[in-house]
């Protein structure tokens, strides 16, 4: 079974089957096997704090066709950005609880340097330009926390999430 390069649902995440998406065999226009060098990968946790309180859960919500969108277009600036690289990412919907992930990134490179940068850049882009929102639910009450907040076309946006990536 093949595991899609990009995904949004209510499933648990896990890095690996990502890390093999894009490190092992391509289709036949694809690098070579063993092409790449480097894989970076990243796994967004829920946390049992924020902002000085204790978090029981969170609640994402999303746009999903949408969200799908912007993940093709992250993946577009990724390979224009930094060609060669093969990324994967899946961000999970519903109740997450504390230690569960939310979001996974893997980018395979020839070099690490583009592997890291890569990654990183895709969850900086996914924080401005997915159309998924974060609810944060705590002792006491329930608040939303963030949700997509530029265009895709924005190129500011865009050069400040390269700046963050290549920082």
């Amino acid at each position: 079974m093949s595991v899609p390069l990009l995904a949004i649902g209510s499933a648990p995440l896990a890095l690996e089957p990502l890390i093999a998406a894009v490190s092992g065999p391509t289709e036949a226009a694809g690098p070579a096997p063993g092409s790449y060098g480097a894989v970076a990968a990243f796994l967004g946790l829920v946390r049992n704090h924020n902002l000085g309180r204790a978090v029981h859960y969170l609640e994402y919500e999303a746009y999903e066709p949408l969200a799908l969108r912007a993940f093709e277009h992250i993946a577009a600036e990724t390979a224009e950005r930094w060609p060669g690289v093969r990324l994967a990412l899946h961000h999970r919907v519903g109740r997450i609880v504390v230690g569960q992930a939310s979001v996974a990134i893997a980018a395979a490179s020839a070099h690490r340097a583009d592997a890291f940068s890569a990654c990183r850049y895709a969850i900086e882009r996914v924080k401005q330009i997915a159309p998924i929102w974060k609810r944060e639910f705590f002792e006491g009450g329930d608040v939303w926390i963030e949700g997509a907040t530029a265009d895709p076309g924005d190129q500011q946006a865009r050069a400040a999430a390269e700046r963050v990536a290549c920082a």
